[in-house]
Protein backbone atom coordinates (compact mmCIF):
# COMPACT_ATOMS: atom_id res chain seq x y z
CA UNK A 1 0.00 0.00 0.00
CA UNK A 2 1.56 3.51 -0.53
CA UNK A 3 1.88 6.20 1.77
CA UNK A 4 -0.10 9.01 1.32
CA UNK A 5 2.35 12.21 1.19
CA UNK A 6 1.72 14.98 3.87
CA UNK A 7 0.30 18.39 3.36
CA UNK A 8 0.44 21.00 6.22
CA UNK A 9 -1.55 24.31 5.68
CA UNK A 10 -1.05 26.92 7.69
CA UNK A 11 -4.13 28.97 8.12
CA UNK A 12 -7.57 28.10 7.52
CA UNK A 13 -9.06 31.51 5.53
CA UNK A 14 -10.84 30.75 2.04
CA UNK A 15 -7.23 30.29 0.29
CA UNK A 16 -6.18 27.84 3.22
CA UNK A 17 -9.27 26.01 3.20
CA UNK A 18 -9.54 25.91 -0.61
CA UNK A 19 -6.06 24.92 -0.82
CA UNK A 20 -6.92 21.73 1.75
CA UNK A 21 -9.58 20.75 0.01
CA UNK A 22 -7.99 20.21 -3.54
CA UNK A 23 -4.79 18.92 -1.87
CA UNK A 24 -6.99 16.46 -0.16
CA UNK A 25 -8.94 15.39 -3.56
CA UNK A 26 -5.59 14.87 -5.01
CA UNK A 27 -4.72 12.50 -2.28
CA UNK A 28 -3.04 14.30 0.22
CA UNK A 29 -3.19 13.50 3.95
CA UNK A 30 -4.10 17.56 4.97
CA UNK A 31 -3.77 18.77 8.41
CA UNK A 32 -4.97 22.79 8.68
CA UNK A 33 -3.76 24.75 11.60
CA UNK A 34 -5.70 27.70 12.42
CA UNK A 35 -3.79 30.22 15.29
CA UNK A 36 -7.21 31.54 16.11
CA UNK A 37 -10.28 29.62 17.96
CA UNK A 38 -12.27 29.79 14.53
CA UNK A 39 -12.34 28.78 10.74
CA UNK A 40 -12.71 31.36 7.88
CA UNK A 41 -9.85 33.90 8.37
CA UNK A 42 -11.56 37.46 7.64
CA UNK A 43 -14.77 36.08 6.85
CA UNK A 44 -16.08 35.25 9.97
CA UNK A 45 -19.12 35.90 12.45
CA UNK A 46 -19.31 38.13 15.29
CA UNK A 47 -23.27 38.22 17.09
CA UNK A 48 -24.78 40.00 20.34
CA UNK A 49 -27.96 41.25 21.41
CA UNK A 50 -30.06 39.08 18.35
CA UNK A 51 -27.74 40.77 15.74
CA UNK A 52 -25.80 38.46 13.91
CA UNK A 53 -22.88 40.09 11.59
CA UNK A 54 -20.55 38.87 9.14
CA UNK A 55 -17.08 40.45 9.97
CA UNK A 56 -15.31 40.71 6.73
CA UNK A 57 -16.55 40.07 2.91
CA UNK A 58 -20.36 40.76 2.31
CA UNK A 59 -20.43 40.51 -1.43
CA UNK A 60 -20.16 37.24 -3.04
CA UNK A 61 -19.15 37.65 -6.93
CA UNK A 62 -18.26 34.99 -9.51
CA UNK A 63 -19.91 32.13 -7.86
CA UNK A 64 -18.73 29.43 -10.17
CA UNK A 65 -15.56 29.73 -8.45
CA UNK A 66 -17.50 27.81 -5.11
CA UNK A 67 -18.84 25.85 -8.19
CA UNK A 68 -15.51 24.84 -9.86
CA UNK A 69 -13.73 24.10 -6.30
CA UNK A 70 -16.44 21.79 -5.02
CA UNK A 71 -16.90 19.92 -8.23
CA UNK A 72 -13.27 18.98 -7.86
CA UNK A 73 -14.25 16.63 -4.88
CA UNK A 74 -17.43 15.52 -6.57
CA UNK A 75 -19.07 17.46 -4.22
CA UNK A 76 -22.25 20.15 -5.52
CA UNK A 77 -21.79 23.48 -3.89
CA UNK A 78 -25.71 23.72 -3.16
CA UNK A 79 -25.92 20.79 -0.84
CA UNK A 80 -23.43 22.42 1.47
CA UNK A 81 -25.20 26.51 0.95
CA UNK A 82 -28.08 28.60 -0.16
CA UNK A 83 -26.43 31.07 -2.67
CA UNK A 84 -29.29 33.98 -3.67
CA UNK A 85 -28.84 37.08 -6.08
CA UNK A 86 -29.23 40.55 -4.82
CA UNK A 87 -30.84 43.21 -6.28
CA UNK A 88 -30.45 45.90 -6.78
CA UNK A 89 -26.42 45.08 -6.23
CA UNK A 90 -25.80 48.61 -4.60
CA UNK A 91 -27.35 52.18 -3.67
CA UNK A 92 -24.90 54.67 -3.83
CA UNK A 93 -25.47 58.06 -2.32
CA UNK A 94 -23.41 61.27 -3.57
CA UNK A 95 -22.73 64.43 -1.56
CA UNK A 96 -25.15 66.21 -3.58
CA UNK A 97 -28.06 64.15 -2.78
CA UNK A 98 -28.14 62.73 -5.76
CA UNK A 99 -28.37 58.57 -5.97
CA UNK A 100 -28.19 55.88 -7.95
CA UNK A 101 -29.02 52.33 -7.67
CA UNK A 102 -26.71 49.60 -9.43
CA UNK A 103 -28.88 46.96 -11.53
CA UNK A 104 -27.94 43.98 -13.07
CA UNK A 105 -30.90 44.53 -15.67
CA UNK A 106 -29.83 46.90 -18.60
CA UNK A 107 -32.38 48.68 -19.19
CA UNK A 108 -33.11 49.74 -15.93
CA UNK A 109 -29.80 50.20 -15.31
CA UNK A 110 -29.67 52.93 -18.41
CA UNK A 111 -32.56 54.35 -16.78
CA UNK A 112 -31.07 54.91 -13.57
CA UNK A 113 -28.07 56.49 -15.48
CA UNK A 114 -29.84 58.79 -17.32
CA UNK A 115 -30.61 60.76 -13.47
CA UNK A 116 -26.85 61.95 -14.20
CA UNK A 117 -26.48 61.98 -18.22
CA UNK A 118 -28.88 62.50 -20.69
CA UNK A 119 -28.02 59.60 -23.15
CA UNK A 120 -25.83 57.21 -21.51
CA UNK A 121 -26.54 54.18 -23.46
CA UNK A 122 -23.77 54.71 -26.18
CA UNK A 123 -21.09 54.93 -23.78
CA UNK A 124 -22.27 52.09 -21.15
CA UNK A 125 -22.94 49.62 -23.47
CA UNK A 126 -19.25 50.31 -25.34
CA UNK A 127 -17.81 50.17 -21.40
CA UNK A 128 -19.36 46.89 -20.55
CA UNK A 129 -18.27 45.32 -23.62
CA UNK A 130 -14.64 46.53 -23.09
CA UNK A 131 -14.99 45.19 -19.47
CA UNK A 132 -16.21 41.78 -20.81
CA UNK A 133 -13.48 41.72 -23.87
CA UNK A 134 -11.22 41.52 -20.39
CA UNK A 135 -12.75 39.29 -18.44
CA UNK A 136 -12.90 36.92 -21.10
CA UNK A 137 -8.97 37.40 -21.92
CA UNK A 138 -8.66 36.88 -17.95
CA UNK A 139 -10.63 33.44 -18.24
CA UNK A 140 -8.07 32.55 -20.62
CA UNK A 141 -5.04 32.81 -18.26
CA UNK A 142 -5.43 34.85 -14.69
CA UNK A 143 -8.20 32.89 -13.85
CA UNK A 144 -6.86 29.50 -14.79
CA UNK A 145 -2.78 29.24 -13.91
CA UNK A 146 -1.13 30.54 -11.59
CA UNK A 147 0.52 33.69 -12.86
CA UNK A 148 4.06 35.11 -11.83
CA UNK A 149 4.31 37.93 -14.00
CA UNK A 150 4.51 39.13 -17.39
CA UNK A 151 6.41 36.01 -18.93
CA UNK A 152 3.53 33.55 -18.04
CA UNK A 153 1.08 35.75 -19.51
CA UNK A 154 2.97 36.44 -22.56
CA UNK A 155 3.07 32.58 -23.32
CA UNK A 156 -0.50 32.45 -22.91
CA UNK A 157 -1.75 35.46 -24.87
CA UNK A 158 -0.89 36.48 -28.64
CA UNK A 159 0.29 40.32 -28.74
CA UNK A 160 -2.98 41.42 -29.72
CA UNK A 161 -4.85 39.86 -26.84
CA UNK A 162 -2.09 41.57 -24.59
CA UNK A 163 -2.63 44.93 -25.96
CA UNK A 164 -6.60 44.67 -25.87
CA UNK A 165 -6.14 44.50 -21.82
CA UNK A 166 -5.41 48.19 -22.42
CA UNK A 167 -2.11 48.22 -20.78
CA UNK A 168 -0.98 51.76 -20.73
CA UNK A 169 -4.10 53.16 -18.91
CA UNK A 170 -5.27 53.08 -15.81
CA UNK A 171 -8.50 52.18 -14.38
CA UNK A 172 -9.69 55.79 -13.84
CA UNK A 173 -7.86 56.50 -17.30
CA UNK A 174 -10.38 54.17 -19.12
CA UNK A 175 -13.61 55.31 -17.22
CA UNK A 176 -12.82 58.97 -18.23
CA UNK A 177 -12.17 58.11 -22.01
CA UNK A 178 -15.68 56.34 -21.80
CA UNK A 179 -18.02 58.39 -19.85
CA UNK A 180 -16.61 61.73 -18.91
CA UNK A 181 -18.80 62.22 -16.43
CA UNK A 182 -18.06 62.53 -12.68
CA UNK A 183 -20.81 60.35 -11.07
CA UNK A 184 -20.42 57.34 -13.48
CA UNK A 185 -16.72 57.56 -13.20
CA UNK A 186 -16.35 57.53 -9.35
CA UNK A 187 -19.24 54.89 -9.48
CA UNK A 188 -17.21 52.48 -12.03
CA UNK A 189 -13.96 53.62 -10.23
CA UNK A 190 -15.02 52.23 -6.96
CA UNK A 191 -15.16 48.95 -8.25
CA UNK A 192 -11.50 48.35 -7.84
CA UNK A 193 -11.98 48.63 -4.29
CA UNK A 194 -13.25 45.17 -4.48
CA UNK A 195 -9.58 44.50 -4.30
CA UNK A 196 -8.75 47.32 -2.38
CA UNK A 197 -6.57 48.98 -4.68
CA UNK A 198 -6.39 52.86 -6.44
CA UNK A 199 -7.89 53.52 -9.40
CA UNK A 200 -5.47 56.45 -10.21
CA UNK A 201 -2.97 53.71 -9.70
CA UNK A 202 -4.16 50.40 -10.98
CA UNK A 203 -4.22 48.33 -14.70
CA UNK A 204 -6.87 48.75 -16.38
CA UNK A 205 -7.89 45.69 -16.72
CA UNK A 206 -9.11 45.64 -13.49
CA UNK A 207 -12.21 47.32 -15.41
CA UNK A 208 -13.54 43.71 -15.50
CA UNK A 209 -14.90 43.77 -12.39
CA UNK A 210 -17.95 45.91 -13.41
CA UNK A 211 -18.90 42.96 -16.15
CA UNK A 212 -17.77 40.71 -13.20
CA UNK A 213 -20.72 42.21 -10.90
CA UNK A 214 -23.33 43.74 -14.12
CA UNK A 215 -22.77 40.54 -15.97
CA UNK A 216 -22.43 37.59 -13.69
CA UNK A 217 -24.50 39.03 -10.73
CA UNK A 218 -23.69 39.61 -7.21
CA UNK A 219 -24.97 36.73 -4.30
CA UNK A 220 -24.94 36.55 -0.70
CA UNK A 221 -24.87 33.27 0.95
CA UNK A 222 -28.69 32.63 3.15
CA UNK A 223 -27.70 32.69 7.03
CA UNK A 224 -24.40 34.76 6.72
CA UNK A 225 -21.44 35.13 4.31
CA UNK A 226 -19.73 32.73 6.99
CA UNK A 227 -21.57 29.55 5.76
CA UNK A 228 -18.99 29.53 2.67
CA UNK A 229 -16.89 28.50 5.55
CA UNK A 230 -19.10 26.53 7.25
CA UNK A 231 -19.55 24.64 3.65
CA UNK A 232 -15.72 24.18 3.51
CA UNK A 233 -15.59 22.96 6.68
CA UNK A 234 -18.12 20.12 6.51
CA UNK A 235 -16.64 19.14 3.19
CA UNK A 236 -13.45 18.42 4.64
CA UNK A 237 -14.53 16.84 7.06
CA UNK A 238 -15.97 14.55 4.79
CA UNK A 239 -12.36 14.45 3.16
CA UNK A 240 -10.99 13.10 6.72
CA UNK A 241 -8.87 16.21 6.65
CA UNK A 242 -7.63 17.31 10.12
CA UNK A 243 -8.51 20.50 10.75
CA UNK A 244 -7.39 21.75 14.55
CA UNK A 245 -8.29 25.52 15.51
CA UNK A 246 -6.75 27.53 18.50
CA UNK A 247 -2.90 26.00 17.16
CA UNK A 248 -0.69 28.57 16.68
CA UNK A 249 2.34 28.07 14.08
CA UNK A 250 6.05 28.62 16.05
CA UNK A 251 7.74 27.99 12.37
CA UNK A 252 8.23 26.14 9.52
CA UNK A 253 11.45 23.74 9.79
CA UNK A 254 13.66 23.60 7.17
CA UNK A 255 15.66 20.85 5.96
CA UNK A 256 18.54 21.50 3.07
CA UNK A 257 16.52 24.42 1.98
CA UNK A 258 13.45 22.58 1.95
CA UNK A 259 10.59 22.91 4.16
CA UNK A 260 9.53 19.54 5.83
CA UNK A 261 6.76 20.08 8.58
CA UNK A 262 6.12 22.82 10.75
CA UNK A 263 6.42 22.82 14.49
CA UNK A 264 3.41 25.01 16.36
CA UNK A 265 3.98 26.96 19.44
CA UNK A 266 2.98 24.34 21.70
CA UNK A 267 6.10 22.46 20.31
CA UNK A 268 4.61 19.51 18.07
CA UNK A 269 6.08 19.15 14.92
CA UNK A 270 3.75 18.32 12.39
CA UNK A 271 6.18 16.45 9.11
CA UNK A 272 4.98 17.51 5.59
CA UNK A 273 5.76 16.74 2.17
CA UNK A 274 4.27 20.19 1.19
CA UNK A 275 3.73 23.31 3.31
CA UNK A 276 1.59 25.91 1.93
CA UNK A 277 0.82 29.11 4.29
CA UNK A 278 -2.28 31.30 3.89
CA UNK A 279 -0.77 33.52 6.01
CA UNK A 280 0.60 36.51 3.43
CA UNK A 281 3.89 36.17 1.93
CA UNK A 282 5.71 38.71 3.23
CA UNK A 283 4.49 38.38 7.06
CA UNK A 284 5.18 34.80 6.53
CA UNK A 285 8.88 35.16 6.00
CA UNK A 286 9.15 37.98 8.78
CA UNK A 287 7.76 35.73 11.31
CA UNK A 288 7.74 31.77 10.44
CA UNK A 289 11.09 31.57 8.49
CA UNK A 290 14.80 31.74 9.60
CA UNK A 291 16.12 35.47 9.88
CA UNK A 292 18.98 34.64 8.05
CA UNK A 293 20.41 37.31 5.13
CA UNK A 294 18.52 35.76 2.44
CA UNK A 295 14.76 36.12 4.00
CA UNK A 296 15.43 39.68 4.92
CA UNK A 297 16.49 40.63 1.45
CA UNK A 298 13.44 38.72 -0.30
CA UNK A 299 11.61 40.42 1.89
CA UNK A 300 13.15 43.73 1.21
CA UNK A 301 12.44 43.03 -2.37
CA UNK A 302 8.97 41.85 -2.43
CA UNK A 303 8.26 44.73 0.06
CA UNK A 304 9.11 47.51 -2.54
CA UNK A 305 7.13 45.93 -5.59
CA UNK A 306 3.79 44.61 -3.72
CA UNK A 307 2.72 47.19 -1.38
CA UNK A 308 0.11 45.91 1.28
CA UNK A 309 -3.54 47.11 -0.06
CA UNK A 310 -5.99 49.44 2.33
CA UNK A 311 -6.78 48.28 5.51
CA UNK A 312 -10.38 49.44 7.31
CA UNK A 313 -12.12 50.95 10.26
CA UNK A 314 -15.11 48.62 10.34
CA UNK A 315 -18.08 49.49 12.75
CA UNK A 316 -20.46 46.38 13.38
CA UNK A 317 -23.74 48.34 14.63
CA UNK A 318 -26.90 47.17 15.98
CA UNK A 319 -30.18 49.49 15.81
CA UNK A 320 -32.70 49.49 17.43
CA UNK A 321 -34.73 50.77 13.82
CA UNK A 322 -34.64 50.32 10.25
CA UNK A 323 -33.13 52.72 7.80
CA UNK A 324 -35.86 52.20 5.00
CA UNK A 325 -33.51 54.65 2.40
CA UNK A 326 -30.76 51.76 2.69
CA UNK A 327 -30.50 48.33 0.64
CA UNK A 328 -28.83 45.17 0.91
CA UNK A 329 -25.54 47.11 -0.24
CA UNK A 330 -24.75 50.31 -0.07
CA UNK A 331 -22.06 53.20 -0.73
CA UNK A 332 -22.27 56.59 0.22
CA UNK A 333 -19.37 58.74 -1.80
CA UNK A 334 -17.12 61.00 -0.84
CA UNK A 335 -17.28 64.72 -2.38
CA UNK A 336 -13.72 64.36 -3.91
CA UNK A 337 -12.51 60.83 -5.05
CA UNK A 338 -9.03 62.24 -6.33
CA UNK A 339 -8.43 63.84 -2.67
CA UNK A 340 -9.92 61.01 -0.93
CA UNK A 341 -7.70 58.49 -2.83
CA UNK A 342 -4.51 60.99 -2.77
CA UNK A 343 -4.28 61.25 0.74
CA UNK A 344 -4.93 56.92 1.79
CA UNK A 345 -2.48 55.95 -1.29
CA UNK A 346 0.46 58.67 -1.37
CA UNK A 347 0.14 60.51 1.91
CA UNK A 348 -1.02 57.99 3.96
CA UNK A 349 -3.75 59.54 6.40
CA UNK A 350 -7.12 58.19 6.46
CA UNK A 351 -9.14 60.66 4.17
CA UNK A 352 -10.94 64.03 5.49
CA UNK A 353 -14.17 62.72 3.34
CA UNK A 354 -14.20 59.19 3.17
CA UNK A 355 -16.39 56.73 1.56
CA UNK A 356 -18.43 54.69 3.80
CA UNK A 357 -19.88 51.34 2.49
CA UNK A 358 -23.05 50.00 5.06
CA UNK A 359 -24.03 46.14 4.56
CA UNK A 360 -27.11 45.71 5.77
CA UNK A 361 -27.78 41.85 5.31
CA UNK A 362 -31.09 41.72 7.43
CA UNK A 363 -32.63 43.43 4.03
CA UNK A 364 -32.05 40.28 2.64
CA UNK A 365 -31.93 37.70 5.49
CA UNK A 366 -34.20 39.07 8.57
CA UNK A 367 -32.76 35.80 10.49
CA UNK A 368 -29.73 38.35 10.71
CA UNK A 369 -31.17 41.24 13.10
CA UNK A 370 -34.30 41.43 15.44
CA UNK A 371 -37.57 42.49 14.39
CA UNK A 372 -37.46 45.96 13.36
CA UNK A 373 -34.02 46.20 14.13
CA UNK A 374 -31.10 46.34 11.54
CA UNK A 375 -27.34 44.76 11.21
CA UNK A 376 -24.91 47.74 9.63
CA UNK A 377 -21.56 46.60 8.78
CA UNK A 378 -19.84 50.02 7.72
CA UNK A 379 -16.63 49.86 6.28
CA UNK A 380 -14.25 52.85 5.68
CA UNK A 381 -10.71 52.12 4.24
CA UNK A 382 -7.63 53.63 5.43
CA UNK A 383 -4.14 53.40 4.74
CA UNK A 384 -2.29 49.54 6.13
CA UNK A 385 -0.05 50.26 9.38
CA UNK A 386 2.72 50.20 6.56
CA UNK A 387 1.65 53.63 5.36
CA UNK A 388 0.28 55.41 8.11
CA UNK A 389 2.17 58.64 8.64
CA UNK A 390 1.17 58.39 12.52
CA UNK A 391 -0.44 56.42 14.53
CA UNK A 392 -4.17 55.89 13.57
CA UNK A 393 -7.05 58.04 16.22
CA UNK A 394 -9.65 55.70 15.58
CA UNK A 395 -12.17 56.56 18.16
CA UNK A 396 -11.85 60.70 16.73
CA UNK A 397 -12.21 58.92 12.69
CA UNK A 398 -15.42 56.68 14.20
CA UNK A 399 -17.02 59.85 14.73
CA UNK A 400 -16.06 61.35 11.36
CA UNK A 401 -17.75 58.68 9.84
CA UNK A 402 -20.97 58.52 11.83
CA UNK A 403 -21.15 62.58 11.47
CA UNK A 404 -20.95 61.91 7.62
CA UNK A 405 -23.59 59.37 7.30
CA UNK A 406 -26.00 61.66 9.36
CA UNK A 407 -25.05 64.37 7.22
CA UNK A 408 -26.00 62.21 4.23
CA UNK A 409 -29.30 61.18 5.57
CA UNK A 410 -29.50 58.52 8.41
CA UNK A 411 -30.92 61.25 10.96
CA UNK A 412 -30.76 59.99 14.59
CA UNK A 413 -28.00 57.19 13.39
CA UNK A 414 -25.84 57.54 16.97
CA UNK A 415 -28.49 57.43 19.24
CA UNK A 416 -30.19 53.99 17.35
CA UNK A 417 -27.21 52.05 18.13
CA UNK A 418 -27.74 49.22 20.81
CA UNK A 419 -24.98 46.79 20.11
CA UNK A 420 -21.23 47.59 18.52
CA UNK A 421 -17.91 46.26 17.90
CA UNK A 422 -15.12 47.71 16.49
CA UNK A 423 -12.36 46.20 13.99
CA UNK A 424 -8.97 48.41 12.58
CA UNK A 425 -5.86 47.95 11.30
CA UNK A 426 -4.27 47.02 14.34
CA UNK A 427 -7.06 44.04 15.10
CA UNK A 428 -6.89 42.59 11.42
CA UNK A 429 -3.35 43.15 11.71
CA UNK A 430 -3.26 41.20 14.93
CA UNK A 431 -6.32 38.51 14.69
CA UNK A 432 -4.93 37.78 10.37
CA UNK A 433 -1.24 38.42 10.59
CA UNK A 434 -2.22 40.88 7.49
CA UNK A 435 0.47 42.75 6.44
CA UNK A 436 -0.07 46.52 8.54
CA UNK A 437 -3.55 45.15 8.73
CA UNK A 438 -4.10 45.04 4.90
CA UNK A 439 -7.56 43.74 4.17
CA UNK A 440 -6.94 42.18 0.27
CA UNK A 441 -3.65 41.00 0.55
CA UNK A 442 -1.55 43.33 -2.79
CA UNK A 443 -2.27 46.36 -3.92
CA UNK A 444 -2.27 46.21 -7.81
CA UNK A 445 -0.23 49.31 -9.13
CA UNK A 446 0.47 49.77 -12.68
CA UNK A 447 4.09 51.24 -11.91
CA UNK A 448 5.56 48.65 -9.54
CA UNK A 449 3.71 45.42 -10.04
CA UNK A 450 1.94 45.54 -13.32
CA UNK A 451 -0.81 44.54 -11.21
CA UNK A 452 0.75 40.78 -10.40
CA UNK A 453 1.03 39.46 -7.27
CA UNK A 454 3.55 37.50 -5.42
CA UNK A 455 4.43 33.97 -6.67
CA UNK A 456 2.36 30.85 -5.10
CA UNK A 457 6.08 28.88 -4.88
CA UNK A 458 8.57 30.00 -2.60
CA UNK A 459 11.76 31.70 -4.50
CA UNK A 460 13.63 30.62 -1.52
CA UNK A 461 12.48 27.21 -0.37
CA UNK A 462 11.45 24.16 -1.79
CA UNK A 463 7.98 22.45 -0.90
CA UNK A 464 7.10 25.38 0.20
CA UNK A 465 4.01 27.16 -1.23
CA UNK A 466 1.51 30.40 -0.67
CA UNK A 467 -2.28 31.12 -1.20
CA UNK A 468 -4.57 34.05 0.22
CA UNK A 469 -4.67 37.44 -0.92
CA UNK A 470 -1.84 38.67 -1.39
CA UNK A 471 -0.84 36.12 -4.18
CA UNK A 472 -2.37 35.38 -7.54
CA UNK A 473 -5.02 36.29 -8.52
CA UNK A 474 -5.89 38.43 -5.38
CA UNK A 475 -7.91 39.51 -2.75
CA UNK A 476 -11.74 39.35 -2.40
CA UNK A 477 -13.89 35.95 -1.73
CA UNK A 478 -13.65 34.54 -5.27
CA UNK A 479 -10.02 35.27 -6.24
CA UNK A 480 -9.01 34.05 -2.35
CA UNK A 481 -10.73 30.59 -3.07
CA UNK A 482 -9.11 30.09 -6.63
CA UNK A 483 -5.73 31.09 -5.35
CA UNK A 484 -5.96 27.87 -3.14
CA UNK A 485 -7.40 25.99 -6.30
CA UNK A 486 -4.27 27.61 -8.15
CA UNK A 487 -1.73 26.51 -5.76
CA UNK A 488 -3.06 23.29 -5.42
CA UNK A 489 -2.74 22.67 -9.25
CA UNK A 490 0.74 24.24 -9.23
CA UNK A 491 1.89 21.65 -6.66
CA UNK A 492 0.53 18.55 -8.54
CA UNK A 493 2.56 20.30 -11.83
CA UNK A 494 5.82 20.63 -9.67
CA UNK A 495 5.21 17.09 -8.38
CA UNK A 496 4.75 15.61 -12.03
CA UNK A 497 8.17 17.58 -13.32
CA UNK A 498 10.17 16.22 -10.38
CA UNK A 499 8.81 12.53 -10.67
CA UNK A 500 9.65 12.65 -14.33
CA UNK A 501 13.03 14.25 -13.90
CA UNK A 502 13.61 11.24 -11.00
CA UNK A 503 12.43 8.55 -13.90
Amino acid sequence: MTVKQKAVVIGAGLGGLSAAMRLAGDGYDVTVLEKNERIGGKLNQRSGKGFTFDTGPSILTMPWVLEQLFNSVHRNVDDYMDIVRIEPQWKTFFEDGTTLNVLSDIPDMLNEMKKVKPDPGHSFMKFLSYSQDMYDLCMKSFYKTSITGLKDLKQQHTLKELLSMDPFNTVADSTKKHFDNKYLEQLFNFFVMYVGSNPYQSPAILNQLVYVQLGLGIHYVKGGMYNIARGMKNVLDELRVDVRTDTPVSHIHLENDAATGVVTEDGDYVPADIVVSNLEVIPAYETLLPKNGRTKKEVKSLSKTYEPTVSGLVLLLGTDREFPQLEHHNFFFSEDPEKEFKQIFEKGVPADDPTIYIGVSSKTDPSQAPEGKENLFVLTHVPPKTAMKKKGDWDRYREVVLDKLERMGLTGLRSSIEFEYEFNPDTLEELYGANGGSIYGIAANKDTNGGFKIPARSQLYDNLYFSGGSTHPGGGVPMVTLSGQLTADLIKEDQKAKAKKAQ
